[in-house]
């Protein structure tokens, strides 16, 4: 069975998503050899972001819906029509799984993998009645040769107070804080928390946290005590 999505539930104040919380390759799908030097690294998944999300959830009773398949197979953070959804080099040399994929193989993996995903989250904020979705990443200090020294990136798009007023209060708990850094959610790397959170009326933020803090405990804890007094702080949807 290839049951692509695990969700944990609550009445918290928050609605969280996860969309490159695993590396697993579901029955069906193997790693090429050639494909196995990417295996444990940010290419497959968000290392760090799982725990951080069952934290937060289990800190606010929140519920949550995590991805247990590789970003590999499928992105869930990109639309079906991104170039990006079947990423196809990493570190300057291809990705042979996905190199010249077959439409049958990508409509299969949209199929059994991307729209349940996607269907999990739209069933979870229908339930909900947190007005918030907040999306959880992680990541790398070295992309592809390039250093990065940011600590936490809080991303956005027309929510630009909420980000800003979050990011002081993880400033408060010692995170050295940027917006829309590594990555812009005005440029729609907000994909998946802002499609269904606009659908749901409810108030979408992502989060990027380095990912060598997100597999620190102690870290990871500040981060997980300083985002929950926030959401609960904010829990009627209001600044």
């Amino acid at each position: 069975m290839t049951n692509p999505v695990d969700t944990v539930t609550g009445p918290g104040p928050v609605l969280l998503t996860c969309e490159h919380a695993s590396e697993r390759f579901p029955p069906g799908w193997a790693w090429k050899e050639a494909d196995r030097r990417l295996q444990g690294t940010h290419w497959s998944y968000d290392l760090g972001a799982d725990p951080l999300t069952r934290e937060l959830a289990e800190r606010l009773h929140a519920p949550a819906v995590l991805a247990r398949f590789s970003r590999l197979l499928a992105d869930p953070n990109r639309p079906e029509d991104s170039p990006t959804l079947f990423r196809d080099s990493a570190e300057g040399l291809s990705i042979e799984m996905n190199v010249g994929i077959a439409l049958e193989e990508r409509q299969r993996r949209i199929e059994q993998l991307y729209r349940p995903y996607h269907a999990a989250v739209d069933a979870a904020a229908a339930a909900s009645a947190a007005p918030w979705m907040f999306s959880v990443h992680t990541f790398t200090p070295l992309y592809e040769g390039n250093p990065r020294t940011l600590e936490l990136g809080i991303l956005f798009d027309t929510e630009e107070d909420a980000a800003r007023s979050l990011g002081e209060r993880c400033a408060q708990a010692g995170f050295e804080v940027d917006y829309n850094e590594p990555y812009s959610g005005r440029e729609g790397l907000i994909y998946s928390v802002e499609r269904h959170a606009l659908k749901h009326g409810k108030r979408p933020l992502e989060i990027e946290l380095r990912n060598d803090l997100a597999e620190d405990p102690a870290k990871r804890g500040l981060l997980v005590e300083a985002l929950a007094e926030w959401f609960i702080e904010h829990q009627d949807g209001s600044l």
